[in-house]
């Protein structure tokens, strides 16, 4: 499955907010559709973010440093966003190909996502039961994917999981587009709501969680989709391996902890009516709708990347994996 296409010097997108009812490719123009497409979720998860915003800065003419900023703003948590951009801005200064170095970074992903999901794989036993949050398969990154990725490299090799997604509110990215990419795989899946996450890890249906990451900090902290934190929670209650996979380039060495990374709020119609045809709260209401929230490393058995599988203390083996530059 490919979310993000470059044939013949044009860009296409799979939209992802008409998932898994209708799958439709658009093509980005102007730096006011990838913004759009990026702020409106038509393109989400931290790498595929990367990857089309690094198409944008080579597709799109004018000031780059400009345009790196205004794409930045689109999404602050999701570290990959910048760093594809500040890339592709010294690529630009450096004098380089720009549509080359996008293909580069897409390229890359690929075999980043390759390695994590083969790291994965060789935590998992087959006839595991597996809880995903949120979706970190091919549609949030380029082949595989990051949590996703070990579930769909095992089903190649003969594996047999058992996978329960939350469904992931208030977007519903579970029930929408995890559910999407494991059925077409032919995966055994069920969804769940959220708040029984508690109940199938009590029952002993959950041998594992998988999750992936928008940030890492330096300390081993992990930003993911609203909701993560509470998951690693419940694992660490009963015992349950907590794994978060993500690419190197995931890694913010600049970020201390997560108390230091920006969480991004969006809209109170995401809770209130995105998905109903009547409002489903008063009017009145306030809502409290942040994308993500910090899960602290204390939570986590093991952050999974493409360099290998590190583990306690994360501080400093996150450092040893780090590029000297």
């Amino acid at each position: 499955m490919q979310n993000i296409k470059y044939e013949n010097g044009r860009l296409y997108l799979l939209d992802q907010t008409l998932l898994p009812n209708e799958e439709k490719y658009i093509e980005p123009k102007t730096k006011e559709d990838y913004y759009y497409a990026i702020k409106k979720l038509q393109v989400r998860g931290a790498p595929a973010i990367g990857i089309f915003a690094a198409y944008a800065m080579a597709l799109i003419d004018g000031d780059k440093k400009e345009l790196k900023e205004y794409l930045d703003s689109s999404r602050p948590t999701a570290v990959n966003l910048s760093w594809a951009t500040t890339r592709m801005l010294n690529a630009y200064n450096d004098g380089k190909d720009l549509i080359s170095e996008a293909i580069a970074i897409h390229n890359e992903d690929i075999a980043m996502c390759k390695k994590i999901s083969e790291y994965g794989l060789s935590l998992l036993n087959d006839g595991d039961g597996i809880l995903t949050h949120c979706n970190a398969g091919a549609l949030a990154t380029s082949e595989y994917g990051t949590a996703l990725g070990p579930l769909l490299l095992g089903k190649e090799k003969g594996y047999n999981f058992r996978v329960f997604c939350d469904e992931t509110r208030p977007l519903l990215q579970g029930a929408r587009l995890t559910a999407y990419e494991l059925t077409k795989a032919e995966i055994d899946t069920t969804v769940i709501c959220d708040n029984m996450a508690s109940l199938v890890m009590k029952q002993g249906k959950i041998n594992a969680v998988l999750v992936g990451t928008d940030r890492i900090a330096a300390n081993g902290d992990i930003a993911n989709k609203i909701g993560t934190s509470g998951v690693a929670i419940l694992a660490k209650h009963y015992g349950i391996p907590f794994y978060v996979l993500g690419p190197y380039s995931t890694i913010d060495y600049n970020c201390p902890t997560g108390d230091d990374i920006v969480i991004e709020k969006r809209d109170a119609d995401e809770i209130k009516t995105m998905w109903y045809k009547e409002p489903m709260a008063p009017n009145e209401a306030k809502c409290y709708n942040p994308a993500f929230d910090v899960t602290d490393n204390s939570m986590i058995t093991a952050i999974i990347t493409d360099r290998g599988i590190i583990r306690t203390p994360y501080k400093e083996n996150l450092e040893r994996i780090k590029d000297n530059d």
